[in-house]
């Protein structure tokens, strides 16, 4: 796609006028040949049958009243990505998006800020951090996405006295019952799976940390001088709990920056707490339904690498991103007042990939300034360092964001 030829896909088109060759694919029928998958058509490779996605209806009711437009996305059931055209496969991912927040409502009240960003952190191919007091449904949450992507899932409870085998794996001496030959077998840890919850990760020790981020990092593990990929796609959402500073051991800046997203998950509304009581002390609901698959997660991956991104958007995110640099010529007045040091090119980057990603689940087909706005928060936030001068006139990095925002216009033109 290119922003030239944006205009040319949004128009309206009888598909009775279109080519044999230009008209959307449809599900393939009995007799009929069927058409390839996204995996196959991105690799040329075969996927097997079972690896079909597989449709599920929509639920008539759920406990929580859904937003008009959920429930209208919700009663279309998303087709597999097959064949489909750039306007096409910008349609697909926005009604996977409010499917997937369709279903998570039945279970999860409230919270679609936290959701819309885990999302955009799962289609971008990177990992988030969450933060918030005990109780808020932090691993109740990625547990029931986990089943809504029909991914695998694992939990791991971080402690001081984990060790980096522990979560990778270890080698164990097997003996054969038959020959009675010992060998050497790898039992694989719960790295090993699609989405892992690293739950208080800031309990254990460096060296345990270490080992989670270089998995998430080069998304394989090295066990007893043997090198295993991790499954694809794999995606670590991390939790720390902000009240309990005693016996833990806070990630290093160097660390933090390795997540796209640092996500604030904060208390539920009057409203949303009375619903929370009556569905966790009531009858037990409506069980989500599996709205993707691991094959259709990796195509809107690739989907959100093909978003194009206009010049003035790019210069956009560097504004903003040099703008938080002290000692440079770029640094704003209260950047350089308030901030230790600021955002490095990672940033830039993240910025860039959110806003399309972000552009994408509300179907647009490339990326605009208020895209990258929209994003910046969770992607700035941890960042940045405060001095003791705005610790001092308890001044937040969320403040320092906002204002930044609100410096930076987002129609100037290209110098």
């Amino acid at each position: 796609m290119t922003p030239e030829s944006e205009a040319e896909l949004t128009q309206t088109q009888d598909p009775a006028t279109l080519p044999p060759d230009e008209s959307h694919a449809l599900p393939s029928t009995e007799g009929e040949p069927s058409l390839p998958s996204p995996i196959e058509e991105a690799h040329g490779e075969d996927v097997p049958a079972e690896a079909a996605p597989v449709e599920t209806a929509a639920p008539e009711v759920m406990p929580p009243p859904p937003a008009p437009e959920l429930v209208a996305a919700a009663a279309i059931v998303a087709p597999a990505p097959m064949g489909m055209d750039d306007l096409a496969a910008v349609e697909f991912c926005k009604t996977s998006y409010a499917n997937i927040q369709y279903e998570l409502s039945k279970v999860i009240v409230g919270q679609s800020k936290v959701v819309e960003e885990i999302l955009i952190a799962i289609f971008t191919r990177s990992h988030a951090l969450l933060v918030g007091v005990p109780g808020l449904a932090k691993t109740l949450l990625i547990s029931t996405l986990a089943e809504t992507l029909n991914m695998s899932f694992k939990r791991i409870q971080f402690t001081p006295d984990l060790m980096p085998s522990d979560i990778t794996g270890t080698e164990v001496i097997y003996q054969d019952p038959d020959s009675g030959e010992k060998q050497f077998k790898f039992l694989p840890g719960p790295l090993f799976s699609n989405v892992v919850l690293a739950d208080e990760i800031n309990r254990t020790p460096p060296k345990t940390q270490a080992a989670m981020l270089e998995a998430m990092q080069e998304r394989r593990i090295t066990v007893g001088g043997v090198t295993r990929d991790l499954p694809k796609p794999f995606f670590v959402l991390a939790t720390q709990n902000p009240l309990e500073q005693e016996g833990t051991y806070p990630l290093p800046e160097a660390q933090l920056d390795r997540f796209l997203f640092l996500i604030f998950v904060d208390y539920p509304s009057d409203d949303e707490e009375t619903l929370i009581m009556k569905m966790g002390t009531g009858a037990a609901g409506e069980k989500p339904q599996a709205v993707l698959n691991a094959e259709q997660v990796l195509f809107i991956q690739k989907t959100v690498k093909s978003v194009p991104v206009p010049d003035h958007v790019y210069l956009y995110a560097k504004r903003i991103v040099r703008a938080t640099r002290a000692k440079t010529p770029e640094a704003l007045p209260f950047c350089k007042k308030w901030l230790s040091f600021g955002a490095g090119p990672r940033a830039s980057l993240s910025l860039i990939m959110a806003a399309k990603a972000h552009a994408l689940i509300n179907g647009q087909t490339y990326v605009g300034c208020h895209n990258v706005a929209a994003v910046a928060h969770s992607i700035m936030r941890h960042r940045i360092a405060l001095n003791f001068e705005a610790m001092g006139e308890e001044m937040t990095t969320d403040k320092i964001v906002t204002m930044l925002l609100e410096a930076i216009p987002q129609d100037e033109p290209l110098k």
